[in-house]
């Protein structure tokens, strides 16, 4: 089975060359990987070695920055290259780029996908998650990937394969099916906040999305070219409305989120922690809800913050 990568990156030229190393020894070698830039400043310091010799590497720029944008470009080119021919002999993966696969992920995940037939989403196992705090190191990820640092809390985590509403979107793959036929939502802008939930809840019309335990990673959650606290928190609020509109979002699902999102955010308003800016977040939720009671709440609001 041929795996494809793409990563969309903006500012963090560093993280895109050590994800690259990563791939280059991952035991089912990908085929091809596609980096997505918002400038070339943004891979100016990776470092490409054999990937480019081998030609399976290619980097690209999108005219508008913007997760969303730049995956959909990542996926329309590998779509245009034959990437993805029939079903089941194919399948394309979403790192971010501060992402650090253990060096079996694509294998497992290729095997699960020949073992279940109606999966056609995978998510894997986080060991660590710097995305709602300080930011973990690459030596800190290196100790949770080979074993020194045991595992931290997680919702992805647990040693049973189980099915899950919403791939996580530093780590998730989908089958040629899908990558055929699905899009992300280019109507979210920038970090694309719950785009991963979106294009999961398009998936559901091909099969089931599932936790793989096999698949393990570490998400570094570095805060460079990450969305300010005002633009998440409207986001939070206004992209989470705008799926349940669409449909793929349960009503209760994103009731329960906006719920959290108000509640963590106010709470943790209280007791600011340096790398979040919680006061922000609660700020853009409580602009977004007022948006609402006046009808004009849509996630392209946060690009005139």
């Amino acid at each position: 089975m041929d795996a494809y990568v793409v990563i969309a990156t903006k500012g963090r030229p560093k993280e895109v060359g050590v994800l690259l190393d990563r791939l280059r020894h991952q035991t089912l070698q990908p085929k091809k990987i596609v980096v997505v830039g918002a400038g070339r400043e943004d891979v100016t310091d990776a470092q490409f070695g054999e990937l480019l010799n081998e030609n399976r590497l290619q980097i690209v720029f999108a005219p508008v920055a913007g997760a969303t944008r730049q995956r959909n470009l990542g996926l329309r080119l590998l779509r245009a290259a034959g990437a993805f021919p029939s079903d089941g002999a194919s399948f394309v993966v979403f790192f971010d780029d501060d992402f650090r696969p253990h060096s079996d992920w694509l294998r497992h995940c290729a095997l699960a996908f020949a073992a279940f037939t109606d999966v056609v989403g995978v998510t894997g196992r986080v060991l660590a998650d710097g995305i709602n705090g300080d930011p973990l190191t690459e030596a800190e990820a290196a100790d949770f990937l080979s074993g020194q640092s045991s595992p931290r809390a997680h919702w992805a985590s647990g040693e049973v394969i189980r099915s899950v509403s919403s791939a996580y979107g530093c780590n998730m793959a989908f089958i040629d099916r899908v990558a055929r036929t699905c899009s992300f939502d280019e109507a979210l802008p920038l970090y694309g906040w719950q785009e991963d939930r979106d294009f999961t809840g398009q998936s559901k019309a091909f099969g089931r999305t599932i936790y793989l335990p096999d698949c393990v990673g570490v998400h570094l959650g570095a805060k460079g070219a990450r969305t300010k606290g005002v633009r998440l928190g409207y986001s939070q609020i206004a992209n989470m409305i705008y799926l349940v509109g669409k449909g793929t979002v349960e009503p209760a699902v994103g009731l329960r989120f906006l719920l959290r999102a108000l509640a963590a955010n106010t709470v943790r308003s209280c007791l600011p922690e340096g790398s979040v800016d919680y006061r922000g977040r609660l700020a853009g939720n409580l602009r977004a809800l007022g948006d609402l009671c006046i009808r004009r709440c849509r996630p392209e609001r946060i690009l005139d913050m």
